[in-house]
């Protein structure tokens, strides 16, 4: 029905108000002349919160990450970063919302929103944001490699859902994807965590609704699912976990139950599926004829919920379908009739800020926004699917749960530690990445000649004065300084110096073991004698003073991985 047969103009549908730029690739509010003025605001662009442009001033107020140059705080002693909080777990307030989801829906979302975000005045608030404290990260940076944790819960809200997960569950960490993005964008992998895998829950700072904090003690060989809603668990206690078992620090998480299947499904129209049998599974009510077929509300989460359809009826055989089921919906959200449609972009927003939990370093619609248009780069067919690999565990007679194998995981976890990619990729930075090597070849200065000031940013308490130790009494690098913390915790270590002191930076990553992506040319510091010295800092992959830091160049094989480009029968 048009305006004029709704009889009145503000009763239009806010979808056929919103436009395609294919300038800016953005859909934009046009409103024809007669209209009255909207209440719902244009999209902001410039040197606005929302739009600020890469040369734009940056925002007042310490950086996360530690740059090259930066001053340090001198002097101070070794000890563990300190717990910032933030207020109590609120609303998102004030947000132009974008097109996004959460839960095991928010990594195709976010994977293929190549169509533009919607900012709706109606839609502001809708994000609701947890304060999880340091186990995630401040902010978003644009230039780095980031890994983000996918939680879909077992919490039943909304109808049509007394099939599914535990009755009364405060919410259990279900289903679990870990999302890392490369630093270049062309691949990403999405590792999925068995609910079922036996791991420790370590000690997790939380705050209560009531805005008090208390440590919840940890628990010794439990299901990684209650490592949320137990205890009052939060999320930031669920990446905690999957630092204890992967060694990977989740960035940031998103969240949300099992009523965003139903919803996001339906309002971009259903999203395809292939079985290679006839299903009919009394249990979830699941029905499909072999082939393909199209599902969406409760039929879709029927399909990514089914155990006793598949495989061995077990978890393992739920994940590699659900896997199957995001590539399918990837595509989908990447098609034309989905981008090109502002209705169907209108509802799915709708659909997804409501269902959609995020940390707070995430929480800002600006913020989201540009995370959608980094993950937004990643070609489909380098979007890798992996499940952690596992084993039966073998304390069970009657096998229920699995432990980490221990000769095929850590090379996966490694490889994704290492910004590794799962399949073959085009470099499209050949050039840095010789400039990159280069930086190793030249001439070596005498380790006497290496004037080093050595800071802790991020790396085990004591690394620095074992590291001064070990390069002084062993090395002979007997003009180095141990000057205690960084100002903010790093990564990766880096090693910066100034031009004229490339042979002293080049003598100490040979001994070091550095790498060349550790050598950041630029400036070096002045140390306590007033003279020139080039700056180490200890970052988190910091293994001990005289273990190289030695990148794997290849990922390993991984059965049962797949990619997001191609649609597999589930059987």
């Amino acid at each position: 029905m048009d305006a004029q047969g709704r009889g009145r103009a503000d009763d239009i549908d806010p979808a056929d108000q919103w436009v395609l730029n294919p300038d800016t690739g953005e859909y934009e509010l046009r409103l024809a002349p007669s209209s009255p003025q909207s209440s719902v605001p244009r999209p902001r662009t410039g040197n606005t919160p929302a739009g600020r442009s890469r040369s734009a001033p940056a925002p007042k107020g310490p950086a996360p990450d530690a740059l090259p140059g930066q001053r340090r705080r001198r002097g101070a002693p070794e000890e563990p970063p300190g717990r910032r909080r933030g207020g109590r777990p609120k609303k998102g307030k004030a947000k132009k919302v974008l097109l996004w989801t959460g839960g095991s829906m928010a990594f195709v979302l976010v994977a293929a929103a190549g169509g533009g975000y919607l900012y709706l005045k109606h839609l502001e608030g809708n994000i609701t944001t947890t304060d999880v404290g340091d186990a995630a990260k401040s902010s978003f940076s644009k230039d780095e490699a980031f890994n983000l944790l996918i939680i879909g819960t077992d919490k039943r809200t909304g109808a049509g859902n007394k099939g599914y997960g535990d009755k009364g569950s405060a919410g259990h960490a279900d289903t679990n994807i870990l999302l890392h993005v490369s630093k270049d964008r062309t691949n990403a992998t999405a590792l999925s965590i068995p609910r079922d895998l036996i791991t420790n829950i370590p000690d997790c700072p939380t705050k209560l609704e009531d805005g008090t904090e208390k440590v919840i003690p940890g628990t010794p060989n439990q299901r990684f699912n209650t490592s949320l809603g137990q205890f009052e668990r939060d999320p930031g206690c669920t990446m905690r976990t999957v630092k204890e078992v992967t060694g990977i620090q989740p960035d940031h998480f998103m969240m949300a139950d099992f009523n965003a299947v139903k919803t996001l499904t339906s309002a971009v129209g259903g999203v395809e599926v292939c079985v290679g049998k006839d299903i009919d599974d009394p249990k979830s009510h699941l029905k499909l004829p072999k082939g393909k077929s199209t599902v969406e509300g409760e039929q879709a989460l029927a399909f990514v919920r089914t155990r006793h359809a598949f495989g061995n009826e077990g978890d393992l055989d739920r994940i590699k379908v659900q896997q199957q089921f995001l590539g399918s919906l990837a595509r989908k959200m990447s098609s034309g009739d989905t981008l090109t449609s502002p209705t169907k972009l209108y509802k799915l927003a709708e659909a997804a800020t409501k269902a959609l939990t995020v940390d707070q370093g995430i929480g800002k619609a600006s913020t989201l926004k540009d995370m959608a248009l980094e993950l937004k780069k990643v070609p489909p067919k380098n979007i890798t699917f992996l499940t952690v690999p596992v084993i039966d565990n073998p304390l069970e007679k009657i096998k229920a749960t699995v432990v980490v194998n221990e000769s095929a995981a850590p090379a996966v976890f490694q490889a994704i530690k290492d910004d590794v990619s799962f399949t073959e990729v085009k470099q499209k930075e050949k050039k840095e990445k010789k400039a990159i090597a280069a930086r190793l070849k030249g001439s070596r200065s005498s380790a006497a000649d290496v004037r080093v000031d050595i800071y802790n940013g991020g790396a085990a308490t004591g690394s620095a004065q074992e590291t001064l130790a070990w390069l002084q009494n062993q090395q002979g690098v007997t003009k180095a300084s141990q000057l205690g913390n960084a100002d903010a915790p790093l990564e990766k270590t880096t090693l910066e110096y100034s031009p004229d002191q490339a042979d002293q930076a080049r003598k100490l990553a040979d001994l070091m073991g550095l790498p060349g992506s550790a050598m950041k040319p630029g400036e070096s510091e002045k140390n306590a004698q007033g003279l020139p010295a080039i700056v180490l800092t200890l970052g988190k992959d910091f293994k001990g003073a005289g273990i190289p830091l030695k990148k794997s160049s290849k990922a390993p094989d991984v059965d049962g991985k797949s990619t997001a480009d191609k649609q597999i029968c589930a059987t």
